[in-house]
């Protein structure tokens, strides 16, 4: 069986960060889903605080530094991607939306993406819908349904139900990578003739 790679990005900018606290439960959720099917696989953690001054540069010259294009293409070349990114007004962090401008817009084509944020209160969940996806979309991926969003009050009494869309999203990830969802039938592929129509 092929061994899948997992990309993991995360936008977290301090050391621990929410973020990157949110990432790893991703990870080892995605981890015991892919172990529960004996599927062999690698994740690859990519935090871009750690590379903020090569994408600066990258953005100023066009040019990616060595490292940072290993890291770019650790994440093209995977077969499935989490991004996580802290909320900050209303939206992804500036550190998140540089890596995602400095990849190919075509890079990502058709690549399932898990999309996460993390943020102070519940009413920034919206930031999965009205600025991840549509920067993903633009990208060409594949976000599956369910994006996780984490505020401070979900690391305390509220982990149950956070831990519940974890585990969710981790096996829609999963199953997007093994392409083993159900494909809707097409009515119209196989038409019924007009003249059995007519004869009822």
């Amino acid at each position: 069986m092929k061994e899948r790679t997992i990309a993991v990005v995360t936008a977290g900018l301090t050391v621990p960060s929410s973020t990157r606290l949110l990432a790893d439960q991703l990870t080892a959720a995605v981890r015991d889903a892919l172990d529960g099917r004996g599927t062999p696989y690698k994740v690859e953690i990519i935090e871009l605080r750690d590379h903020a001054h090569d994408l600066t540069n990258n953005l100023l010259t066009g040019f990616p530094t060595e490292s940072l294009r290993k890291v770019l293409d650790t994440v093209v070349a995977a077969d499935a991607l989490i991004a996580v990114t802290p909320t900050f007004s209303a939206s992804y962090n500036g550190l998140f939306k540089m890596f995602f401008d400095v990849i190919d817009d075509k890079a990502l084509a058709g690549k399932p993406v898990l999309l996460a944020a993390t943020g102070g209160t519940e009413r920034h969940s919206l930031v999965l819908d009205f600025a991840l996806r549509p920067l993903f979309a633009y990208l060409q991926a594949n976000p599956i349904p369910t994006g996780v969003y984490a505020a401070s009050t979900d690391w305390g009494a509220g982990a149950t139900k956070l831990h519940a869309r974890i585990e969710r999203a981790a096996n829609e990830l999963v199953s997007a990578m093994s392409n083993d969802q159900t494909t809707p039938v097409d009515p119209y592929t196989t038409p019924t003739p007009f003249e059995d129509l007519l004869n009822g």
